[in-house]
């Protein structure tokens, strides 16, 4: 894939991002069948006891019930969204499209979850390459996305890709970044008898270099 043009990461909507997410949206945006994938994604990749970051986070945040981590950082936009979480053990709002940088010390994390909102990024690369860094070296991102999105604030590119071209794109964002390896993706869409059952669930995952 090409180096991509600024213009692929416009938006319909450009206002700033803390003004449409200014109000709480308590609602899922999969189904239960996709929800239960990423869920399963964070049992395989995610180290139990372990240190966990959940990047552009919400009042959920799908972790394993059964499972518990020594701290789970949550970084988001909204302060009410992220107060009802409770997994996270400490929340931060940041807008990562306007600040890339992430507000943690190096090697700081054992795993990170981005959940359905990659395509919100405008700055992807840049973001992907500071949370290499925050993590251990070893250490996964789980990059989960589905066919929802709110349609004014994903980026031009998203929208112009099918799902194969989702997943090609997501695992370019991390080779740009350079400091990721391993990268896969998955196709994690729940099914019955090889038929897909409701919404998508597509990852990509990598391991941070250090």
């Amino acid at each position: 894939m090409p180096d991509l043009p600024s213009a692929a990461f416009r938006r319909q909507d450009e206002t700033p991002d803390e003004q449409f997410y200014q109000q709480p949206r308590y609602v899922t945006h999969i189904d239960d069948g996709a929800i239960a994938a990423v869920t399963q994604l964070y049992r395989e990749f995610f180290p139990a006891g372990g240190r966990i970051l959940d990047l552009m986070s919400s009042w959920i945040s799908h972790l394993p019930p059964e499972v518990t981590y020594s701290r789970v950082a949550g970084l988001g936009l909204n302060r009410a969204e992220l107060d009802r979480n409770p997994r996270l053990s400490e929340r931060v709002v940041q807008n990562l499209n306007t600040t890339p940088l992430l507000p943690f010390p190096d090697a700081s994390f054992d795993a990170a979850g981005i959940t359905v909102s990659v395509d919100y990024l405008t700055r992807p690369v840049e973001v992907l390459r500071d949370l290499g860094r925050v993590l251990v070296p070893g250490g996964p991102v789980v990059i989960s996305f589905s066919n929802r999105c709110f349609p004014s604030k994903a980026v031009a590119i998203w929208h112009s890709l099918d799902d194969a071209g989702h997943l090609e794109l997501v695992q370019h964002f991390l080779m740009e970044a350079g400091n990721w390896t391993d990268i896969m993706a998955l196709d994690r869409s729940p099914r019955q008898s090889g038929r897909r059952t409701g919404d998508p669930l597509y990852a990509v995952i990598g391991r941070a270099t250090g």
